[in-house]
């Protein structure tokens, strides 16, 4: 039984200019999941952690008691590691520089999104946590600046979730394959129990809010009636599964084969997802395991951001269950260029 303490102090030398660093905050992220996890279990049992805390995020969504206690663990245990330049969260408007001596002399920044799917935990539903680390672009020596965080999802050096659970368990990747690790309460440690994970290259499984469905992009629309109808040679209708927590669907998703879609709509006609906080850090997770991640046209993580809080669609998963809605997303907005410029023919003729 390896622990993920001896997997990370293994695979030190994949990243010989590190020394030391980047295992630090993979071992920092390892003391916060068992600190959430531990909590999360307590659900129920107090009135500290669930609920709405009755204040707003920066987009204007109600922050969860939970949101707030996993953004400040988060927070506290990597400024205590003082191995992380600065720290930028979901939760909170602006990026926060560690402004000691340490931090200034730090290599890397976190991004994250410290409690995904909150409004579950009311109901004991999955709920995860998700980060992204990157390597610095400003001088060392001096605060990290907005351009550190800034930079497109190809320039991660790791990334990961915890999905907390039936049990807890932590995925992550450092650019060398997938693997997951297994909390086990009785002894305190992460045990190695998925190794070098893949996605199955097609599945049966899509997950989406198909409550949302009259507010969706056509191509969207004949994606999912293209997954309901029957084909036996595709093994055709697939099954919907949607928790409402993107680590959740996601990693049931990537080891069984599926496709997991939060597009644009009506009411987010720029996708509701963070970029940086959820999108990024899920698509090198995807693409490490042989996955696709897109906006429905173009590869997430070669999508330059432009603000800290960007949104994006996401379509990402099972290489051919991907690759299909892309098609169908492509065709519906072929004819519907072609049938408009036709129209406009007809008018001028």
């Amino acid at each position: 039984m390896k622990t993920l303490g001896e997997f990370i102090v293994e695979r030190q030398a994949e990243y010989p200019n590190a020394k030391g660093e980047l295992s630090g905050i993979l071992s920092s992220i390892r003391l916060v999941a068992k600190v959430i996890h531990r909590d999360i279990n307590k659900a129920g049992l107090t009135n500290n952690i669930i609920g709405n805390s009755g204040v707003e995020n920066v987009q204007g969504e109600a922050q969860m008691k939970l949101d707030l206690f996993a953004h400040n663990t988060m927070k506290q245990a990597l400024m205590s590691r003082e191995e992380v330049a600065g720290f930028a969260s979901e939760e909170e408007e602006n990026f926060i520089a560690f402004d000691t001596e340490r931090g200034r002399n730090a290599k890397y920044v976190i991004l994250t999104d410290p409690l995904d799917g909150s409004s579950n935990i009311d109901v004991n539903v999955a709920v995860g946590t998700i980060f992204s680390i990157y390597r610095r672009v400003s001088p060392i020596g001096t605060p990290v600046t907005l351009e550190d965080f800034m930079q497109p999802g190809n320039r991660q050096v790791a990334a990961g979730y915890i999905v907390y659970g039936s049990s807890t368990m932590l995925v992550y990747t450092t650019g060398n394959g997938v693997n997951g690790f297994t909390y086990d309460p009785s002894l305190g440690v992460f045990c190695l129990s998925h190794e070098n994970i893949k996605i199955p290259q097609t599945g049966k499984i899509y997950s989406i809010n198909e409550g949302q469905y009259l507010k969706f992009p056509m191509g969207v629309k004949k994606y999912l009636k293209y997954c309901q109808e029957e084909d036996k040679e595709t093994q055709r209708p697939y099954t919907s599964r949607y928790i409402g927590s993107l680590v959740s669907d996601f990693h049931r998703n990537m080891l069984k084969g599926g496709i997991y879609i939060y597009p644009s709509a009506t009411n987010y006609p720029d996708g509701k997802l963070r970029l940086l906080y959820e999108g990024n850090p899920m698509a090198f997770l995807a693409e490490q395991a042989g996955g696709v991640a897109s906006d429905g046209y173009n590869r997430i993580l070669d999508i330059q951001p432009t603000a800290l809080h960007q949104r994006v669609p996401l379509f990402i998963g099972s290489k051919e269950m991907v690759k299909k809605a892309e098609q169908l997303i492509f065709l519906c907005k072929l004819l519907c260029f072609l049938s408009s410029r036709k129209a406009k023919l007809f008018f001028s003729a």
